[in-house]
Formats: C-alpha cells, structure tokens, sequence
C-alpha cells in the first residue's frame, strides 16, 4: 500500500522479531562459499531514524528494540546484535537498519540484490541510501517484480517478503505469491514476516502455505508481553529453510 511508511513502526518488537530472523538466516546462507542472490519484495528506506517526528509519533522503538537492548537478552555473538553495535558506532545511535542495509551488510561482493520498493518517496531513500555494486533497485510492485526475477542468477538465493497487511486480503494474496514463486523456483529459500492481530487474518497466510506441504517449513510466532498497539504479536515462516538454523531462529522468542 502507498500508504504505508515504516518510519513509523521502525525498530518495533516485530522488527526485531523479523531483523533477528534474517540475520539469522542470512549468515548461514553466507557461510558456503557460492554467491547468492537476496530479493526483497518490500524493501522500504532501509535506514530509520529513531528521532525523526514519525518515530516519535508512535514510540514503538522505545518498547522495542530500545527495551531489548537494556535487557542484554541478545547473545554476544548473535549477527543482529553485532549489525547494531557496528551501525551505531559508525553512523549513530539514533538510527535503525531496515532489512535491506542489513542484508548488504551481511552479504558478500560476490551476491547480488534486487530490492523492490512501489512507494516513490521511499523508494528515493533507498535509492540514495545503497552503495553496493550488485544491488539493483526496482521501483515496482514487489510481488510482480520477485516472479519476474525469479529464478534468479545466481541461481542460489532467497527472497524475503514483508508487506504492510493494511488490507486484510494481503494475507491470502501473500500466500499465493510464495505458492507461486515456489513453482517457478523450487529450491530458493523464502522468508515470510506477517503482524498477528485480534482477528486472526493471518490464518489466511498461513493454512494454505501449510496445506501445501512446502519442503523444510518453518513457522513461529511470537506473542508480546504487554502490546501497545493493535499488534498482539508477530510471525514468521521459511520456506527450504537452511540446515541448522532452527534453533537460533526459536531461540528469538526468549528476547521479547
């Protein structure tokens, strides 16, 4: 949705259940010395600001990653937490990494990106933001874009997905677009963050995808302890999902 801005919501509990995630994928895909190829179907600015006027509207970092990080709950070595410290001690404290930054700075020179953002003025920070060779930004529907790509070169890859949900038929059409890209590219890792909310929308993302019987299948979800918002929680699913990762990625749970 054009509507839709992640400068408000930035550095949320459900971004660091989602950003922990992926770094926790990512290294792993990382650490085989083949290149990869990482898409992104709704990449955003990349890069937050956590005292900007739209992150103080809401305060979501405050109970979110802010309140993480005071808890030392964050194992030393965890990717996530190294990312952090690093962002903050060359750019500052203030500023939050989308999944986007966090993927070109956990990926080699030898991967490639292609992250896809519709909405224009985001898609002018991001543009501005990457400095990575081999990312290709794409100002187009990231859904058509991803089935356009896929299968990629290099062939070896994954592509991660998080839309805003502001309509509740992005669920199911959610689920068609990772039935369908699976089709078209059977072995390609895919990643899935979706909000849990009072009405259990999410049911419509997820029973096809389980129904399916997709190979390697993960799925968790995470139900915060006090919400401040109309977010009870948040979820998220891999599809081929790398050998030996499933307990760091259960693990996120004990953070939040």
């Amino acid at each position: 949705m054009l509507s839709y801005q992640h400068g408000y919501h930035a550095g949320n509990l459900a971004d660091v259940h989602k950003h922990a995630a992926l770094c926790t994928v990512l290294e792993k895909l990382a650490q085989k010395d083949k290149p990869l190829t990482y898409i992104e179907t709704h990449a955003g600015r990349g890069l937050y600001d956590l005292t900007s006027e739209m992150a103080h509207k809401t305060n979501e970092a405050a109970f979110g990653i802010e309140s993480v990080l005071k808890a030392r709950k964050i194992p030393a070595n965890h990717p996530y937490l190294n990312l952090l410290n690093r962002l903050r001690s060359e750019i500052g404290k203030q500023y939050y990494p989308g999944s986007p930054f966090i993927a070109e700075a956990l990926l080699r020179p030898t991967d490639t990106l292609h992250l896809m953002e519709l909405h224009p003025q985001e898609y002018q920070a991001l543009f501005r933001l990457m400095r990575y060779p081999n990312t290709h930004l794409h100002n187009r529907d990231g859904f058509e874009g991803a089935l356009a790509i896929c299968p990629p070169t290099p062939r070896r890859g994954i592509v991660f997905t998080d839309p805003s949900y502001e309509v509740k038929t992005e669920y199911e059409k959610t689920a068609k677009f990772v039935l369908k890209l699976h089709r078209k590219w059977a072995e390609g890792v895919i990643g899935v963050w979706y909000p849990i909310l009072r009405e259990n929308y999410h049911f419509d993302l997820i029973k096809p995808l389980q129904d399916a019987d997709l190979p390697k299948f993960y799925n968790a979800e995470i139900l915060f302890k006090h919400p401040k918002t109309a977010m009870l929680g948040s979820g998220i699913l891999f599809v081929n999902t790398p050998f030996g990762t499933q307990d760091d990625l259960d693990a996120i749970k004990h953070w939040l």
